[in-house]
């Protein structure tokens, strides 16, 4: 660093960590700690049922909580014969004898609130014993656990009979075991490609933990600090997810672009340079771009605290808090372990120089066959390039315009649950189970004989309706105080298809305000499954265009700020929006249809989840930074030194592909990895990721990118200066000292210190 420049924050804290390693190195460890240690402490703040309401279903749930009417938790104990066999002479006595043990056992469980007498189905093959748990259905997969443990004690007693248990409380519980069983798998792929793609890039194993260990221990110190988090904004359960998923893609990402460029001032500097000196270099340019990345990455997440909804929130505060860890400890301990790692390598590099061999540099490489055949259309032919690039994207994005937003519900989910199993078994004998419309009417109490005969006249009018189910007698219920009634109605059909939604458009559209609608001075509304599903839905619409808005500005602005440059803003801003759509539109090539359900094994929703599209473009604008910035960010440092733009863009592009490509494939790895998984969500949001980082990697940054700024040219930097007086410096014979306190350095442009 020259006298007379103040040194960044970055890099002051890099030295004192050079300086210092073993402090910095443990301190980082008790920090993990200290976070694992708190949050286990605090425990995690789960989100109850009133977190999620949204929409009208959401205010006919609070309305019905207010009469302590809203849907609870129903588990349905299902009995039924062995295959071949019907529930008649000893096998009815069994199953018989099998309903009064569950009856008796479920009514002893404080867990439980009522258990309904035993339901028959119409061909007599089947029994159910309805039991309602008490609590809220958030609450649901928490408490069915001692009625699981019931039920296998009754299947081992009753061994004449088939006994099983499924509902709403059974499903989520073995959805979530699910997701545990696959996270781990998940696991099992990403480590050994992490591991073999970063030996592939170091050629050193013990450099090849470094990044293991740094996004490992930063995944850890997440954890607790999300469960002290959790106690301002209540977690759903994914967050966790996100720190796994996001956790190991940036944390082995930003280590790399830290170790390449200070193998790169270690191979370059000859050993003339101390290790201070070294990772003062590293810091300012590679790490102080790592913060850059990081902090884009934060604000493009923040943006979705504004879709106003509780499981974005946990996705936001997830994946912030990891970025910001990992982003922490590349900064501060990741120096110290460089410092002790680099005096083995500095030692085999004073060997080979005595020993009269060449000692190679990372920094001199050039980019192998497959990059210069890559880089080769851009170099010779920009124009053609960047217009067959685009239109090739434009193609893929294509398909999104046909994109229909649905949500996810129970029918969606893996048939390896067993309750998931046991839930066919019920539909098939019991359709119109399937779903369930509850309609809600708060009035006051001396009204409540009005309200139950426009409930009765409403009930009729859905029965004559071909798309809900027929029953007996309308099920209404009112609350103790009178203030609060009920009717639910029942369909047969899955709960995101098109007749679901339809069926309620009826009931909301028709049949409410044809009856319950022309009593003055009550509120009413309709919740439920579907219900909730396409309020969730219209509610994610809303409030796209206010997230997209401000993650443009955002991603605008951080890259301004970055690189002084308008003309980059804007480019940044297309060529996001450019890879995000055309990535939606391979999605729903894939997941709408039927076509690739048995190749990736899924059942297609007919349309694509509804949290799909906004996680992606928020996490996709924010790790696409990472590449916006190490890539753009060498360029420039290569401009700001004197080289002429074009001849820039080449070294710039050519000195970071092979850093870039490794740590996209690691990127789409762990990405990738959840397409495997069992849950469609977490399938379609791994196959977008994925698919997103390998275009951006492979065609936004190697083709359309380089295309671009060649044909520029010095208008790239527009309005900033420095670029140009740095060239009119050369072509007058002066070198080119950079006045580093001018403007905001992003990688540190210039020479390395100590040079």
């Amino acid at each position: 660093m020259r006298r007379g420049t103040r040194r960044s924050m970055t890099v002051r804290v890099a030295r004192w960590s050079a300086l210092h390693p073993w402090r910095a190195i443990v301190g980082w460890f008790v920090f993990v700690v200290l976070c694992l240690a708190a949050g286990i402490t605090a425990g995690m703040n789960q989100a109850t049922s009133a977190d999620f309401r949204v929409g009208e279903a959401g205010r006919a749930e609070g309305l019905a909580a207010r009469g302590d009417l809203q849907i609870k938790p129903l588990e349905q104990i299902l009995i039924s014969a062995r295959p071949g066999r019907r529930l008649e002479g000893r096998t009815a006595e069994a199953a018989d004898a099998a309903v009064r043990d569950v009856t008796r056992r479920m009514k002893a469980l404080p867990e439980v609130d009522e258990v309904a007498a035993p339901v028959r189905s119409k061909d007599g093959r089947v029994l159910r014993v309805p039991v309602t748990l008490k609590g809220p259905e958030q609450e649901g997969k928490k408490n069915v656990v001692p009625l699981q443990a019931e039920t296998e004690k009754v299947k081992k007693a009753h061994p004449d009979v088939v006994v099983e248990e499924t509902g709403a409380a059974s499903v989520s519980k073995g959805v979530n075991d699910q997701r545990g069983k696959d996270l781990a798998f998940s696991e099992t792929i990403t480590l050994p490609v992490t591991l073999i793609t970063l030996a592939l890039v170091f050629g050193s194993v013990l450099m090849v933990g470094v990044p293991l260990l740094l996004a490992i221990t930063s995944i850890m110190a997440t954890m607790g600090l999300a469960m002290l988090a959790s106690h301002l904004l209540p977690d759903t359960g994914v967050g966790m997810n996100m720190i796994l998923l996001i956790g190991m893609a940036v944390g082995v990402d930003y280590t790399l672009f830290y170790l390449k460029r200070e193998r790169e001032e270690r191979a370059r500097a000859g050993g003339r340079l101390s290790a201070e000196a070294l990772v003062e270099a590293a810091a300012a340019t590679a790490g102080r771009a790592i913060v850059i990345s990081g902090l884009a990455v934060i604000v493009s997440t923040a943006a979705l605290y504004l879709a106003g909804d509780v499981i974005f929130d946990s996705l936001a505060t997830g994946t912030i808090l990891v970025v910001a860890v990992a982003v922490v400890s590349s900064v501060t301990v990741l120096p110290a372990m460089l410092v002790k790692l680099g005096s083995r390598a500095e030692r085999r590099a004073d060997k080979r120089r005595a020993a009269g061999k060449p000692v190679k540099s990372d920094a001199d490489k050039k980019p192998g066959r497959v990059w210069n055949a890559l880089l080769t259309p851009a170099r010779k032919r920009p124009a053609l390039t960047l217009c067959l690039a685009v239109l090739v994207l434009l193609g893929l994005a294509a398909p999104a315009v046909t994109m229909k937003l649905k949500d996810p519900a129970r029918d969606s989910f893996s048939r390896e649950i067993p309750a998931m199993q046991g839930y066919d078994r019920l539909l098939h004998a019991f359709p119109d189970l399937r779903i369930r419309y509850q309609v809600v009417v708060a009035a006051e109490p001396g009204r409540a004989g009005q309200v139950k005969d426009a409930l009765r006249d409403l009930d009729r009018r859905a029965a004559a309706d071909p798309l809900l189910a027929r029953h007996d007698r309308p099920v209404i219920k009112t609350s103790a105080d009178g203030r609060v009634s009920t009717l639910d109605l029942g369909a047969r059909h899955a709960t995101y298809s098109d007749e679901a939604a339809e069926a309620l458009d009826h009931i909301r559209d028709d049949y409410l305000p044809a009856t319950v609608g022309k009593l003055d001075g009550v509120e009413s509304g309709v919740s439920g499954d579907v219900p909730r599903g396409v309020d969730y839905v219209d509610h994610q619409n809303q409030k796209l265009p206010l997230v997209l808005g401000l993650l443009l500005l955002m991603t605008f602005a951080m890259t301004v700020y970055a690189f002084r440059s308008v003309v980059l803003g804007l480019l940044g801003v297309g060529l996001n929006l450019l890879s995000a759509a055309s990535a939606l539109g391979l999605l729903v090539l894939v997941f709408q249809g039927e076509w690739a359900e048995d190749l990736l094994s899924f059942v297609s929703l007919h349309g694509i989840s509804s949290r799909v599209p906004l996680f992606l473009f928020v996490i996709l604008f924010g790790l696409s930074m990472d590449y916006q910035v190490f890539v753009v960010s060498r360029i420039r440092e290569a401009a700001l030194n004197g080289v002429p733009t074009r001849q820039a863009v080449i070294d710039g592009i050519a000195a970071s592909a092979k850093v870039v490509t490794s740590a996209a494939i690691v990127m789409v790895t762990v990405f990738a990895s959840f397409v495997m998984l069992h849950i469609l969500e977490m399938k379609q949001m791994g196959f977008v990721l994925a698919v997103a980082v390998l275009l951006d990697a492979f065609v936004i940054r190697v083709m359309i990118l380089p295309a671009a700024l060649l044909l520029l040219g010095r208008a790239t930097w527009w309005p900033s200066k420095a670029v140009a007086k740095a060239e009119e410096r050369i072509t007058r014979g002066y070198a080119a000292p950079l006045d580093e306190s001018a403007e905001p350095q992003v990688a540190g442009a210039g020479t390395a210190p100590g040079r």
